[in-house]
């Protein structure tokens, strides 16, 4: 006969299934708050939302959650984003387990947030604890060292990359592009491009900004097209490298296509392209251009609010470049040492020394140290001024060692004021430095021959044939079409010469009838005065203005380019050439720009 099973037996089966459905039932908890928590804080990293990261991140420590690897890592990351870096280190020298992820996260966090010497004193510890490096981590490392132009070091990573295998890996190869096109070594960074089976926006990137930065604008270009050609969804990146081309190469025409590109493709809001857009349109003389484009984007960033303060300087918009910077303290954007140099770039160039002086102080205020283009920027303005004795003080009460621009800055006020002597002193202390530029010796022989002393002129000049450096020859140029089309003093080698030409002698009459005189005293050279004139008269700028008159529609205004400065008589003469033709005539030099409107010039004369 069968018995039941004692209640005490049954008993104990209960109490034996009651702490299972407990382990159960945790489980279940902690996996459903580990689930809350990584999606909660990968929330908060892209909003990122600090005040409710750092009760998270509280949260996390007192139920122990941060002892879970993926965790660490995702509170690294967002500190990483929220602009802590040093939090992100924190979280990660207490997490007891480092795996792969969270040195991966650590050091792209440096990366990201401008510490790369972190970076890679962290890639060598890893290193050194016999973590191998991966598809995550090689790419942080060598934005790193091309932040640092390491170029060593950089190809000693890459030849990591290379032992482990990680160099046919599309992000890999990319930031082995971009990191030697950074530290200037473009043939490098093109062997290992025109290697990739696959390239990526970045790699193309890359390789677009390397020739960019070293002034081979023609293969920037040619590349873009090439990326176009196959395709290629190019970025904000991309698109800002490419305008900055077109930009320095005054290319107006095409910049106004990429411009129409970015709007197709809906990139014309990114801040980053809408700065280049503002340099763009500025460079090339349409300050309008600017000034919409800076309207139009709906979020700015500073490098476009400087964008637009340079443009305004430039331009001789100063007024509008002091309401920019109110706007900029309203909108509670921080200014920083660039923002400033703008800043006192106008005032420089409008002659207007006590507002230079408020906002040099003001730098202060906001803790920014002065650096050797602030100091060269305050001689500037008082030197133009005529404050020659109050610029050298400036000079003398500089906390640190006045460089080459600083002096540089005296010796052209002491051109424009005649004091040989201050010029002489000036350039003694210059060539001390060293090795300087050639410009300065050829600032240092126009101050004596302005002031009627060819001899010692000369003698500057025989310094820089001397040292086997050959003055730069002046040129102009306008676009025309897809074409630009460049002249130097006296050149005669453009198709139509004999028209151009002709039209100068025209209107040089009409322009002698309306009171215009040569100032032949800008002819730095000891010739008679008929040699003089015939010099003065058919200067670069000239040359280019009557192509324009001939060429150009009379509605649209003639734009010339020069990578000079424009002389005082040509200044002069061209205000009589707006007035004569009735045409607008902007002229870029080398440091501005100049306006001519019914003979009258943007610049006030002030230059």
């Amino acid at each position: 006969m069968l018995h039941p099973l004692p209640l005490k037996t049954t008993h104990q089966q209960t109490q034996l299934q009651i702490p299972l459905n407990n382990r159960l039932s945790n489980q279940f908890i902690f996996e459903q708050n580990y689930r809350n928590i990584s999606n909660l804080l990968l929330s908060l990293t892209r909003s990122r939302t600090l005040p409710k990261g750092l009760q998270v991140h509280a949260h996390i420590i007192k139920t122990g959650f941060q002892a879970i690897p993926l965790i660490s890592h995702y509170l690294i990351n967002f500190y990483s984003k929220t602009q802590l870096p040093l939090d992100s280190q924190r979280v990660f020298e207490e997490t007891q387990v480092k795996s792969s992820t969270s040195w991966s996260s650590v050091i792209s966090c440096f990366a990201q947030n401008e510490l790369p010497c972190f970076a890679i004193e962290f890639f060598r510890r890893m290193l050194g604890f016999g973590v191998r490096p991966d598809d995550r981590i090689f790419p942080s490392t060598m934005k790193a060292s091309g932040m640092l132009s390491w170029r060593e070091f950089g190809r000693s990573v890459h030849c990591l990359a290379l032992k482990t295998g990680f160099d046919a890996d599309v992000f890999v190869g990319s930031s082995v592009v971009d990191m030697y096109a950074k530290c200037g070594e473009i043939r490098d960074a093109r062997t290992v491009f025109d290697g990739m089976p696959v390239r990526n926006v970045v790699s193309w990137g890359g390789m677009i900004c390397g020739y960019t930065q070293l002034g081979e604008d023609e293969e920037a270009l040619r590349l873009f097209k090439q990326a176009l050609w196959e395709g290629l969804d190019v970025n904000d990146f991309t698109f800002s490298s490419v305008i900055r081309v077109c930009g320095n190469s005054t290319l107006l025409e095409l910049g106004k296509q990429i411009h129409g590109l970015c709007l197709k493709t809906s990139y014309d809001s990114s801040s980053f392209v809408g700065s280049s857009l503002v340099a763009l349109y500025s460079k090339c003389g349409v300050i309008e251009g600017a000034y919409q484009v800076f309207e139009e984007i709906p979020e700015r960033n500073l490098g476009m609010w400087n964008a637009m303060l340079i443009a305004c300087a430039q331009h001789a918009h100063i007024e509008k470049a002091f309401d920019l910077f109110k706007q900029m303290e309203s909108v509670c954007m921080k200014p920083n040492f660039i923002t400033f140099l703008c800043v006192l770039y106008a005032c420089s160039h409008a002659g207007l020394v006590e507002e230079g002086k408020h906002y040099f102080e003001l730098m202060k205020v906001y803790g920014i140290e002065p650096g050797d283009q602030h100091y060269a920027s305050m001689v500037d303005l008082l030197g133009r001024a005529g404050r020659l004795q109050d610029a050298v003080s400036i000079i003398n009460e500089m906390p640190i060692k006045p460089t080459e621009s600083v002096w540089g800055a005296l010796l052209t006020s002491c051109r424009i004021h005649k004091d040989t002597e201050l010029a002489v002193y000036a350039a003694n202390r210059v060539f001390e430095l060293g090795q300087v530029s050639s410009g300065m010796h050829l600032l240092l022989a126009n101050a004596y021959a302005a002031a009627g002393r060819y001899e010692d002129a000369a003698k500057a000049r025989k310094m820089l044939r001397d040292r086997g450096v050959k003055k730069e020859t002046g040129l102009s140029w306008v676009e025309q079409g897809n074409c630009v089309h460049t002249f130097a003093a006296g050149d005669r080698r453009h198709p139509i010469s004999c028209e151009i030409y002709q039209k100068l002698k025209v209107l040089g009459e009409e322009m002698e009838r309306a009171g215009y005189v040569a100032d032949t005293s800008f002819v730095l050279r000891e010739v008679d005065s008929d040699e003089k004139n015939q010099a003065i008269r058919y200067h670069s700028e000239r040359l280019a203005i009557a192509f324009g008159l001939i060429t150009f529609p009379p509605e649209r205004p003639i734009r010339v380019m020069k990578n000079l400065r424009v002389c005082g008589d040509c200044h002069t003469a061209i205000k009589f050439m707006s007035m004569c033709t009735g045409r607008v005539i902007i002229v870029r030099d080398n440091n501005r720009f100049h306006r001519f409107e019914d003979g009258k010039c943007s610049c006030g004369d002030y230059w």
